[in-house]
């Protein structure tokens, strides 16, 4: 008997497997959306949320944002227009990662999924004609891990709202 408890305490332990990452959740709703201070029209244009190891980056085609109001929503699919990526750090990442010339070293990108469908929404208002607000909300966004799992809890709808000037 007790030859079998051993054994099956030994099975178990061999069954856990610690070094697999599972991403359960994705929550970027309370955190400020950042660039590195280049948001144009007439150019791609880079923005991003870190939550201490974790990222969301957006990319945004040439023409997304316009210096002009928008009479309906302006759609960038995903991944064919805008590209919207998920990476989880080694450790805390800041926007020097993002935004330096040189690349930075560390931290380490552990994981990186990039959302599979969905839809970039983009509203613009302005109130001057010269500075135009854009508001970017996220669609029915769908990430797929290289395990082939779906991450269930995608807690961000409104990406952020970035701001351009008629020059």
């Amino acid at each position: 008997m007790k030859h079998l408890f051993v054994l099956c305490i030994f099975a178990l332990l061999l069954s856990c497997d610690d070094g697999d990452l599972q991403i359960d959740t994705i929550d970027f709703d309370s955190v400020a959306i950042e660039d590195c201070g280049d948001v144009a029209v007439g150019q791609s244009n880079v923005l991003f949320k870190i939550n201490d190891d974790e990222a969301l980056i957006l990319v945004l085609p040439s023409g997304a944002l316009k210096n002009e109001v928008s009479e309906t929503t302006i759609t960038s699919d995903v991944p064919s227009g805008s590209t919207l990526t998920y990476r989880l750090f080694s450790d805390t990442v800041d926007d020097d990662y993002f935004c330096d010339q040189i690349p930075v070293t560390s931290p380490t990108v552990i994981d990186e999924i990039e959302a599979e469908g969905g839809s970039i929404l983009i509203n613009t208002t302005t109130e001057d004609s010269i500075t135009f607000t854009h508001d970017i909300s996220l669609s029915e966004i769908t990430f797929i891990t290289s395990k082939d799992q779906r991450i269930t809890d995608l807690q961000i709808n409104d990406f952020g709202t970035v701001t351009t000037t008629v020059e």
